[in-house]
């Protein structure tokens, strides 16, 4: 009588509450207590625990409800002592960062990557599955890397060998060379090469002070994210025929973060905060 015909042709019928609803806070703890992998593996548990069928979709449905998204496992060193980290990042880590964002100090982040000739294997979209080629080689392109926790610029000193000692000196002096007068500071971790006499007195020369990560703590360095964004933008799904190919998309990708044509991406991902795992679901 209001609306006209355009009203008495609207549908407002939304469907009868989910019976699983009123489960919602039990099946929310069963599968967070004893995750599923599949849609259908989901179906079985709640016939089994409710005696209710439902269809594929009608679980999904569910599950984006409740906010169970299917999520990639991560991976925690086994020997990660997380009352380390957590106090390493509470009394070191972020005094350090403080007095870096106040200019008081350069403070870099240090790793090396050893990129690997060979598939790089991501996700795509597609009707069939995408196969690319695989190099025969087994070269590789070593990559020791500083990244300025605030700028997020990057020091770099490559070889196509092996990273030693030597190659941390040599990453040592070009940053006491490009940043003359500064205080510095290094994040490292316990790989031998860079806690040995060699660099403790090239350090010590340079004026350059060494703060090393607890044992089994890549997730406290920023750096490590800055080698995955590389590889995400130039290595995965990509087939290069030579290894100078391979080696040329790393160095170029690389000076491009030098120069900031990443900036808004970089700056977004390189966050100064760090992921704990006191926090965390952790299966045995």
């Amino acid at each position: 009588q209001e609306g006209g015909l355009e009203a008495l042709t609207t549908l407002h019928y939304k469907g009868q509450p989910s019976q699983l609803n009123q489960y919602g806070e039990q099946l929310v703890f069963e599968f967070m207590k004893n995750p599923v992998a599949t849609l259908k593996e989901a179906q079985n548990k709640i016939e089994l625990l409710l005696n209710i069928q439902r269809s594929l979709s009608q679980i999904s449905a569910f599950l984006q409800r409740f906010k169970l998204k299917r999520r990639k496992v991560g991976q925690i060193p086994e020997k990660a002592d997380i009352d380390k980290q957590n106090k390493f990042k509470k009394n070191k880590l972020e005094r350090l960062i403080k007095l870096a964002k106040g200019q008081r100090i350069k403070l870099f982040f240090v790793d090396a990557a050893h990129f690997v000739h060979q598939p790089f294997q991501g996700y795509l979209y597609g009707i069939k599955r995408f196969f690319i080629r695989a190099a025969a080689g087994r070269k590789r392109f070593n990559v020791l890397g500083a990244l300025d926790a605030v700028s997020k610029s990057v020091t770099t000193v490559c070889n196509e060998s092996y990273i030693n000692a030597k190659t941390v000196c040599q990453l040592l002096e070009l940053l006491a060379d490009q940043y003359v007068g500064e205080r510095i500071y290094l994040i490292l971790d316990n790989a031998r090469y860079q806690k040995c006499q060699l660099v403790f007195e090239t350090a010590q020369k340079l004026n350059i002070q060494l703060v090393y990560l607890p044992a089994y703590s890549p997730n406290l360095n920023l750096i490590e994210r800055l080698w995955r964004f590389t590889k995400k933008k130039v290595l995965y799904n990509k087939f290069y025929s030579s290894f100078d190919e391979f080696k040329n998309a790393i160095a170029t990708c690389l000076t491009k973060v030098k120069n900031s044509d990443y900036k808004s991406e970089l700056n977004s991902l390189l966050t100064l905060k760090f992921q704990t795992f006191d926090m965390l679901q952790i299966n045995p």
